[in-house]
């Protein structure tokens, strides 16, 4: 009885010490992450309206279309106005008030964890959502998941100031609101969360609290989203089969072959932009207009050629178009995205790479099962392998790119053919010497912010 007794004060104090650490804990832990679910829920729901603003503003081109003359000059007309004037706006409202604001604006962010860039969200927050708005719908080639990334960095930056975060906690929210800008933009939460952590690891500043942030914000951002957008798959396709392990060396070409091309991609890319900008007098002036009369012209002429692929990837993966003309669409895009892209026009790269992906996958995979038809029943392999490939050669973060195809079609028995298409490509970029296209936007940034 005498040692139960004298235990006892023991184990009291040993709960009381417990408690004290944990309440101590959860105070010092609360506000990160409340603040963090503040940032992924306004991301989601702004992510949302931006994809429904964007159908609306599609929606006008054809609402236009349909009340006018059935007549092709007049059709003409009215589609190359429509672009000319909505991507002329664009550029109107970025180089103005947000220059920062061009293109995906993923590397900004990355230069904002850095403490390299800044982040002026007052400016941006507008400018990147309407400027995304007016390019994306009048059908530039682009992806909304750039303008939806930079606007959640951004949103982050916003909260850390309304509540007068520190220096950390400001690149917590930062760097959450990037993942949830990534959710809100495919429905994809796990893909946001590895995006931050594969993508950003440079500049993400890695604790507990930073990574518990990124994923309160993108599972909230991912709530937002769903309960406006629904939860149906951002990419709805047939289950593919598990192929069999005798087919995965054709995998392994195609891998190959998207290493080269990542690296082609990036070089051409960077190339574009400093075409465009190198451009003087009423040529740098007027680049908006007439990029978008081009795009409306194409809009007009086969408008599978145009937009971030939303439209084309469905047509590819149901097999309604002909082999031929899948590897004709993916040259005639890649040309639309570097023109699109290269122009400084605010918007993303990530779908447009999908689209590609998808097209050079529909037609490999056509050819390859001409050849090997036991092996490969479905040529949708390497649609849903192609959409993987090309962003791990470009971006060279394989583990989202595996998480984002998967979760954009549902596929999960395709993980080990991903893998190894990703981990191929991936190597083969890197050892040819190409570099991740959002580290070498940001050099190229910081070298011209230096001038």
């Amino acid at each position: 009885m005498k040692l139960h007794s004298e235990r006892k004060p023991a184990t009291n104090t040993g709960i009381s010490r417990i408690m004290s650490r944990f309440l101590a804990t959860e105070k010092r832990f609360s506000p990160i992450l409340f603040w963090s679910l503040i940032v992924g829920a306004l991301t989601g729901i702004v992510g949302a309206l931006f994809q429904l603003s964007i159908t609306k503003v599609q929606d006008m081109r054809e609402f236009l279309l349909g009340i006018i003359p059935q007549v092709p000059a007049y059709q003409l007309v009215v589609s190359v106005l429509f672009s000319a004037v909505l991507v002329f706006l664009a550029f109107l409202l970025v180089r103005r008030m947000a220059p920062e604001a061009s293109g995906s604006g993923v590397h900004e962010i990355e230069g904002a964890l850095d403490d390299v860039r800044p982040i002026r969200w007052k400016n941006v927050l507008p400018v990147k959502f309407l400027g995304g708005l007016f390019s994306l719908g009048g059908g530039m080639v682009l992806g909304r998941e750039g303008p939806t990334i930079q606007i959640g960095g951004n949103i982050g930056e916003m909260v850390a100031d309304f509540f007068k975060a520190g220096k950390e906690d400001s690149h917590a929210l930062i760097a959450a609101g990037a993942g949830g800008g990534l959710t809100a933009a495919f429905n994809a939460p796990l893909a946001g969360i590895l995006f931050v952590f594969e993508e950003m690891r440079p500049e993400f500043k890695y604790n507990f609290l930073s990574v518990q942030s990124v994923i309160v914000a993108s599972m909230a951002s991912d709530i937002a989203l769903r309960s406006i957008m629904g939860q149906s798959p951002d990419i709805p396709m047939r289950m593919l089969a598990t192929p069999p392990l005798t087919s995965l060396w054709v995998f392994l070409i195609f891998g190959f072959l998207f290493g080269i091309f990542g690296v082609l991609f990036n070089f051409l890319l960077v190339k574009t932009l400093d075409f465009f900008h190198n451009l003087k007098g009423w040529m740098f002036s007027l680049a908006g207009l007439y990029v978008g009369a081009f795009i409306g012209f194409l809009a007009w002429l086969y408008p599978e050629l145009i937009g971030g692929g939303y439209r084309v990837i469905p047509q590819a993966l149901s097999g309604t178009i002909p082999v031929t003309m899948l590897l004709l669409l993916f040259f005639g895009r890649f040309g639309t995205t570097m023109i699109s892209y290269g122009s400084g026009a605010p918007g993303g790269i990530f779908a447009p790479m999908l689209a590609l992906g998808t097209l050079f996958g529909m037609w490999y995979g056509n050819i390859a099962h001409s050849y090997v038809p036991d092996l490969i029943v479905r040529p949708e392999l390497f649609a849903v392998a192609g959409m993987a490939a090309l962003f791990c050669a470009t971006v060279r973060a394989p583990l989202t790119g595996i998480a984002l195809t998967i979760e954009m079609t549902g596929n999960y028995d395709m993980i080990l053919p991903l893998i190894l298409t990703c981990l191929t490509a991936t190597l083969v970029a890197e050892g040819l010497g190409g570099k991740p296209v959002y580290t070498v936007l940001l050099r190229r940034t910081l070298h011209l912010a230096r001038k």
